[in-house]
């Protein structure tokens, strides 16, 4: 799904009136049917359901929600900030609607006017104030009327986006503006750049995308360098296996992994690479580590480090089709030394996480001989060790764009709605996964996964993407068998098979 700046959204509403066509009051009200019925299939009836509303469209769509929830018997309370000579054609029409249906209170309420009380933990409040668009922090009556409504115990539902949140922008440099703090947000699909940032997650809530039928060649023609991820994009590039089959047509991965008292990671990585279809796998671990791997894992192979206790030197590796690097290894000296000569001779592209990230945060004149196509997959610590520190998340997936550009790499940054970005400087923002895979090991559970799949053959791209959304859905089957308190990295691994069957299944 393409991720589109306010304008453009604004350009695909309009092109749908155009062209579908259908009159913009109607596509306000399919638009609040679509938050209609969320709503009703989600609050018990009862419970008494208090719309704030402004003058503009945003307040169109909440002026038309009180009325549908209203015909099906919801004790509605609707509240106008401003006055009637403000309003929009749309929202004009449709408060005149609202007041067809006798059940609902609803009055205008103007600055220096006393605001409604909100004392009943059980009223819902529908946040239909500013919506999208805003560039400026809110001011005077209605940053007041934020603020009140923040004040309440009330479940707090945003449509769109909540009232105050910037939709394409960091909201850093205004740390005292108020922007409701919403339980839910009901947006309408395209989803906004914002709710991909974690800065941003005590305003939007759980969101919701919902669709209400903009039209697809409109979206498909857009311009832009950001996606969401969902399963009918990774669908299509699953590669699917015929009868005659066999090992050697998937690949060799070499994971080069471990170190003492790390081989552990060295486990989660080799076995999560052949969960994820390698035909081979070679572990390339210290000498201290022969036989907790062997007996732990024996499908794969060792090729034993001269060194008892660390990586410190490789051997040919032109039988390999993938080199994945970094899980447990440790930065001994001559750790780094060996990932040196490593970069300059593996004539690959490459997978780099976790201690092979820190040596080259040391070495940062190493990341030019990086080839080309390689992928990094740092968490976000990890990633500031790399690039500096930043001042809020949109700096940081902009520095993470030009990383990928300069260096042509692929950065996987791990987190909520992982940020994967190319050396095109497109980024696409994953939809799987949850707080149960914050878990020691779950990195280098990706990064076998990554390593099976390059093994395979997918390009890079598809490796990231793949992979990135695979790992997360099964952290989402994992959850539901184990909940998220108890999940550990090696439930991940098991619900491998059900979440590549997930995706071919689509």
């Amino acid at each position: 799904m393409k991720i589109l700046s306010v304008h453009q959204i604004r350009e695909a509403d309009a092109y749908t009136i155009l062209h579908e066509p259908i009159a913009d009051i109607d596509l306000m009200e399919r638009a609040a049917t679509e938050c209609f019925n969320w709503l009703s299939q989600n609050i018990p009836t009862g419970r008494t359901i208090k719309v704030f509303c402004g003058t503009g469209n945003n307040g169109g769509d909440g002026l038309v929600i009180a009325r549908l929830m209203a015909r099906i018997g919801y004790p509605v309370e609707g509240y106008i900030f401003g006055s009637s000579e403000k309003f929009t054609a749309n929202s004009l029409t449709n408060y005149e609607r609202l007041l067809e249906i006798p059940e609902v209170s609803c009055r205008f309420i103007r600055e220096n006017e006393e605001l409604p009380v909100l004392t009943n933990k059980t009223e819902i409040i529908i946040d239909a104030l500013i919506g999208s668009g805003l560039s400026q922090p809110l001011k005077g009556f209605l940053s007041k009327v934020v603020d009140h409504l923040n004040a309440s115990q009330s479940l707090v539902i945003s449509i769109d986006i909540p009232s105050g949140l910037f939709s394409d922008d960091s909201m850093t440099g205004h740390p005292k503006a108020s922007v409701v703090r919403a339980d839910h947000t009901l947006t309408f699909a395209p989803v906004k750049l914002a709710f991909m940032f974690p800065e941003n997650d005590h305003y939007i809530g759980n969101w919701h995308a919902l669709d209400i039928g903009i039209l697809g060649e409109f979206i498909n023609r857009a311009e832009t360098k950001n996606y969401y991820l969902r399963l009918e994009d990774i669908h299509p590039l699953l590669k699917s296996r015929n009868l005659y089959s066999h090992k050697g047509q998937f690949g060799h991965a070499l994971l080069i992994c471990g170190s003492l008292g790390k081989m552990g990671a060295a486990v989660l990585g080799a076995r999560a690479c052949l969960r994820s279809g390698a035909g081979l796998v070679t572990a390339h671990i210290p000498i201290a580590g022969n036989d907790i791997l062997q007996t732990a894992i024996p499908e794969a192979m060792v090729d034993l480090d001269e060194s008892e206790t660390c990586f410190s030197s490789i051997r040919d590796i032109s039988p390999y089709n993938a080199i994945a690097i970094g899980p447990g290894i440790g930065q001994a000296r001559e750790t780094a030394n060996a990932l040196k000569l490593l970069i300059q001779n593996a004539g690959i592209p490459m997978i780099f996480d976790a201690d092979a990230l820190n040596i080259l945060s040391e070495n940062k004149t190493w990341f030019s001989f990086i080839p080309k196509g390689s992928i990094l997959t740092p968490h976000p610590k990890e990633f500031e060790r790399m690039v500096g520190k930043v001042s809020d998340q949109f700096e940081r997936n902009r520095i993470q764009r030009e990383f990928s550009v300069k260096y042509h790499v692929y950065i996987i940054l791990k987190g909520a709605h992982t940020a994967i970005t190319t050396p095109e400087g497109n980024c696409y923002f994953n939809s799987t996964g949850n707080p149960g895979m914050a878990t020691g090991g779950s990195g280098d559970v990706l990064t076998g996964i990554l390593a099976g799949l390059k093994a395979q053959g997918y390009s890079s791209l598809e490796t990231c993407l793949t992979g990135t959304f695979i790992h997360g859905l099964a952290g989402d089957f994992a959850t539901e068998e184990k909940g998220q308190e108890s999940m550990i990295a090696g439930d991940i691994i098991e619900s491998l098979g059900k979440a590549f069957m997930a995706t071919h299944a689509i």
